[in-house]
């Protein structure tokens, strides 16, 4: 059975007793990096094992690089296995709500090569919404051995590569904010403004207010705009360290436009190099 990006709380509700569905809690605040750990001690989604962004969705950073590079594939698949996920698990991932950060860990199951994925549509709003159960013990699991696999680089663009990427008739887009995108505020980042030629798509026009995903039928449209003539897979995410452009990516996919790749340095990575360009204002 083929697995949908996305998965609603009544569905995974339903799923609560079956083994092979395992739910990991990827909160994570940015300006307070704690915060996420303390909110899954507060109450999570029964069964949950938490995430922590900066330790195991990223590695730490050298002084070349941006604040979330990608964590070797054999580490990543250690932590898969230490949270007793299998190479066969369906994996559902949630954060407070947009899936912001949740689409980080979707997007490296995918990169690991691992299918079966989805994102918790509205996060744990969403189930805190439908009044379904919530437990603050961390749950106890038997951990397993994740195979490690090779991962191609057709799916990551390095930051050397954007610029020759550009030239060849990819597209690069920017999950970031659009005051952050024109250089009008930076909030996390020394350096504000966007790479030459990006265009803007903040990951946050993908979902509602109320942080579920817009339907298809609207998400489409408007992404193949965004695409012109090109094809998904010419398309290049990036916002200020690589995750929330993985939300860009994600929403594709539910728009029925799979493929893309993750411009994995991002921002904080593009202004390490004092002579890379750096543009400000709306156009790209």
């Amino acid at each position: 059975m083929t697995l949908a990006a996305l998965v609603d709380v009544q569905a995974l509700h339903l799923r609560r007793d079956d083994p092979d569905w395992i739910v990991v809690d990827c909160r994570f605040n940015l300006l307070e990096p704690s915060a996420g750990r303390a909110a899954y001690a507060k109450g999570h989604i029964p069964g949950a094992r938490y995430a922590d962004l900066d330790r195991d969705l990223a590695r730490r950073p050298n002084a070349a690089e941006g604040r979330h590079p990608l964590p070797a594939p054999a580490a990543f698949a250690a932590t898969l296995g230490n949270w007793g996920i299998g190479e066969h698990a369906t994996v559902v991932a949630y954060d407070e709500g947009s899936g912001a950060i949740a689409a980080r860990l979707w997007w490296l199951l995918g990169w690991l090569g691992h299918e079966r994925r989805a994102v918790l549509d509205g996060g744990f709003a969403a189930w805190q919404d439908a009044t379904l159960p919530v437990e603050t013990a961390t749950p106890n699991w038997q951990t397993t051995h994740y195979p490690e696999r090779s991962v191609g680089e057709a799916g990551v663009v390095a930051t050397t590569d954007v610029v020759n990427r550009q030239r060849a008739g990819d597209l690069v887009v920017d999950a970031r904010s659009a005051p952050r995108y024109r250089g009008e505020q930076e909030t996390i980042d020394p350096v504000a403004g966007h790479v030459p030629g990006a265009r803007s798509r903040p990951f946050s026009s993908n979902v509602t207010t109320a942080g579920r995903f817009r339907p298809t039928g609207e998400l489409h449209p408007e992404l193949c705009a965004l695409l012109g003539d090109r094809q998904p897979d010419q398309l290049i995410a990036m916002c200020g360290s690589g995750v929330t452009a993985c939300h860009l990516l994600l929403a594709i996919a539910v728009a029925g436009l799979p493929g893309g790749k993750l411009f994995a340095g991002s921002w904080s990575e593009w202004i390490r190099d004092p002579a890379r360009p750096i543009k400000t204002g709306t156009e790209p």
